[in-house]
């Protein structure tokens, strides 16, 4: 009598275990896409305004090796400026006489700005500047917030920079 009691109470135990985590994995499932959705609605929002921060995490010159940088480095796009203040690695086939200063850290308003969307996940941008040596900046962003940006210059080597965008914060 008690070891059917006990099969029962373990049965019945080992039961509600299955049932409550089964669900709490689909509750933590159900949460991390609802975070998902929410960060991919955030990018879309960036991305739509012409408002985000490009932070690069790594740079791939055209001749050289990966390396990666510093969070310092940044390039700001606004609906109506571009503060850039990227490095640059790479062989320049004409510069300035006693340059000292990255080509690739400016600030512009008089730019072109194109947005694409991509076939399968995420966006294509393409920036112009008018006033500087930089031919294009194209920008690929995914969904999720990563982004890749390839400089294409005049009188340098091309460079591409791997990172992720962020909301712009306000100065107060």
């Amino acid at each position: 009598m008690k070891s059917s009691f006990a099969v029962k109470a373990l049965f019945f135990l080992s039961l509600s275990f299955f049932l409550f985590t089964g669900g709490y994995a689909q509750t933590k499932a159900q949460q991390k896409a609802a975070k998902n959705a929410a960060k991919e609605a955030a990018v879309k929002a960036m991305v739509d305004s012409k408002t985000y921060v490009f932070i690069p995490q790594s740079v791939s010159p055209m001749s050289g090796r990966v390396r990666q940088i510093t969070p310092d480095f940044n390039m700001v796009v606004t609906p109506d400026s571009i503060v850039s203040y990227l490095p640059y690695f790479g062989r320049a086939y004409s510069a300035p006489y006693g340059s000292t200063k990255s080509p690739l850290d400016f600030k512009t308003k008089d730019f072109q700005y194109a947005t694409n969307p991509r076939k399968k996940d995420g966006w294509d941008v393409s920036i112009k500047p008018g006033d500087k040596d930089i031919q294009s900046i194209n920008v690929t962003i995914t969904s999720s917030g990563y982004a890749t940006v390839q400089v294409t210059s005049n009188n340098r080597q091309p460079i591409t920079f791997n990172g992720y965008i962020q909301e712009v914060k306000n100065k107060k």
